[in-house]
């Protein structure tokens, strides 16, 4: 068992020193070929889809994998950029393995590949083929995987996202909102402030219009939030803003929710004669919500915990992950990476022993019916 842990925390090392923000592209090949390397070796076919803006994705399978498999979700990009492990570099001591990346979520990847490993050790039959994804853009809302994501979700009998747990006591997801960005532009007419101010139409006084609406569609009994994160508009003091905007960030628990915000965005109407308001999506993500066959994965979990002696408890994250995506097509199950802190934060660590402990619920996981 020594044996292990210390070849589990090498296996976390590695991918920590591998440092591969999402903005980086070329920064990934490395961290790529580590695991191209690592899952062929436990026997899978490890197929590469290239990116565009991004390192690209990872899908590996048992061969000749028939449909309704069974799901592992992870990535491999941090929001840490190069350079970064000079100021936090790879440290174990006390119990934990800090560094860039390694609680989000590198120390997840890990997790998936030695459950997969004992699996195989141990003679197991996963009696549903696993699939493991790893894509290298969730950090910046996997604008380029999102499509793969959703293509294999469809197709699976449950999702297991390896994202970090929840919390010093490692609560497992299985509530997270739905996220909405928007950005609203308004058109105004410009004119001198002083000698004609009736002939301008002000894009801003319109637009500080529009931000009352706006906060007015926030719910805190249902936990509806929305910010106003940027504004941006006008050129001088003394001239009348021909055009202004503002980007706003919406947090929802539940797809009803995020219906009403995106009609009420999309509602928005001109208080200041003179003035036109224009509301783009910039980006949405349904909420990962307690439905009854993501309760039923719970209850699996819980059981599975019960055989191997570690308690388990759930919660809700107000952020989301590509556990979002899944969960609108099949049973899905977020949380299951390490127990630590510090996500995206200069004190990044995992607990090596609680990250050990997830590796044997995830293979008991994978094996159950």
């Amino acid at each position: 068992m020594a044996d292990l842990r210390d070849e589990f925390v090498d296996f976390i090392s590695q991918l920590v020193l591998e440092e591969s923000p999402s903005t980086d592209p070329d920064a990934q090949r490395g961290i790529r070929a580590i695991l191209t390397e690592t899952l062929t070796d436990l026997g899978l076919d490890v197929e590469h889809f290239p990116g565009q803006a991004s390192g690209g994705h990872l899908l590996a399978r048992s061969p000749g994998t028939a449909d309704g498999p069974q799901l592992l979700v992870g990535h491999m990009d941090t929001v840490w950029p190069i350079g970064t492990l000079r100021k936090m570099p790879v440290r174990v001591s006390d119990g934990r393995l800090s560094g860039p990346g390694a609680f989000d979520m590198k120390a997840g990847l890990a997790i998936g590949v030695f459950a997969l490993r004992a699996l195989r050790d141990l003679g197991l039959d996963a009696g549903v083929a696993p699939v493991f994804f790893i894509n290298s853009d969730e950090e910046i809302g996997s604008p380029e995987s999102e499509p793969l994501i959703c293509d294999l979700a469809r197709g699976a009998s449950r999702a297991f996202v390896l994202e970090p747990a929840l919390g010093p006591g490692g609560r497992l997801k299985t509530r997270r909102k739905g996220i909405g960005q928007y950005r609203v532009e308004v058109a105004g007419r410009s004119s001198h402030a002083g000698l004609a101010p009736d002939e301008g139409a002000s894009a801003i006084l319109e637009l500080a219009h529009a931000i009352r609406r706006i906060d007015r569609l926030a719910d805190p009994g249902t936990g509806t939030t929305l910010n106003v994160g940027v504004i941006e508009g006008g050129s001088r003091s003394n001239v009348v803003a021909a055009h202004a905007s503002c980007e706003v960030d919406v947090r929802v628990w539940t797809a009803p929710e995020a219906d009403r915000i995106r009609d009420g965005m999309f509602g928005l109407e001109p208080a200041v004669p003179g003035t036109r308001t224009t509301v783009t999506e910039v980006a949405s993500r349904g909420p990962l919500e307690r439905t009854p066959r993501n309760v039923a994965l719970w209850e699996r979990a819980l059981r599975v915990a019960d055989e191997i002696g570690l308690e388990l408890e759930e919660g809700s994250a107000g952020g989301g992950s590509d556990g979002n995506l899944t969960s609108q097509y099949t049973a899905t199950l977020d949380g299951l990476g390490a127990v630590g802190d510090g996500a995206h934060a200069r004190h990044e660590f995992v607990w090596i022993d609680r990250a050990v402990e997830r590796v044997a619920l995830l293979a008991g996981l994978i094996a159950a019916p």
